[in-house]
């Protein structure tokens, strides 16, 4: 049977790439995205090389979408095998130096918003139909920049690179990644959290040393993982990373 999978803004970078690998295991995917002309865009090209995958609309900050989103999955596929958290926004004005001082909170509530909150609300609408599934799976598209172990390492590259609103909003999403790997230990859900590493996309910029196809390497193995693999876990590519 058809694994179905869901990727949240696949429409471009990580989530395309993520998109692309999974589809690529013959798995359905979901490709998930607020921009239409740019989610039918992924969606064509995808297609155009013979993969399995359907663009839905989808703003993981309105809960209008998540709930189409929900009832979509529950009526076409009765299940979803893995959901890949992959949306996000960087709102700081730079990522060097350190706005702890000066970030204006405007910019913390609409970072949090898409970073933490509005994956935390998919996540918890979806769980019934992962649930349904014989190997659930949930990825969480994280950062090393949410690590306190990194951001306390004079040594670490991250230490002069500190900007305060998305690194926050990915420690909150890390701590998601813990407690709900543990609420859901006596299942067959597996919960981890993937650090790309440093990509070369609107977040990462150009002069980033990995491309998107390396960067989704990482939450796709974790999305395929075996029976036996761990849950509860922040890595990146196999490695595991201080919380």
């Amino acid at each position: 049977m058809t694994k179905i999978a869901l990727v949240t803004g696949a429409n471009k970078g990580i989530g395309f790439e993520t998109a692309k690998q999974l589809a690529q295991q013959n798995i359905k995917v979901l490709l998930g995205a607020r921009n239409e002309m740019e989610g039918k865009r992924a969606e064509e090209t995808l297609r155009g090389l013979s993969l399995d995958v359907t663009y839905i609309k989808l703003d993981i900050s309105d809960s209008a979408d998540i709930e189409n989103v929900r009832n979509l999955i529950e009526s076409e596929y009765g299940a979803l095998d893995i959901l890949v958290n992959n949306a996000a926004v960087f709102l700081d004005s730079s990522w060097f130096g350190n706005n702890t001082e000066t970030v204006p909170i405007q910019t913390l509530r609409d970072t949090f918003d898409i970073n933490y909150f509005g994956t935390v609300e998919l996540t918890q609408a979806l769980l019934p139909a992962i649930k349904k599934s014989k190997a659930g799976r949930i990825v969480n598209i994280s950062s090393v920049s949410g690590s306190f172990g990194a951001h306390l390492d004079e040594s670490h590259w991250l230490y002069a690179l500190k900007p305060y609103a998305y690194s926050a909003s990915k420690t909150a999403l890390n701590q998601f990644t813990v407690f709900l790997a543990n609420a859901l230990r006596e299942t067959n859900i597996k919960v981890n959290a993937a650090s790309p590493g440093w990509v070369q996309t609107s977040i990462g910029s150009e002069q980033a040393p990995l491309t998107p196809e390396e960067g989704a390497k990482t939450g796709v193995s974790l999305a395929l993982l075996n029976e036996d693999g761990p849950t509860g876990t922040f890595s990146q590519s196999g490695e595991p990373l201080p919380w």
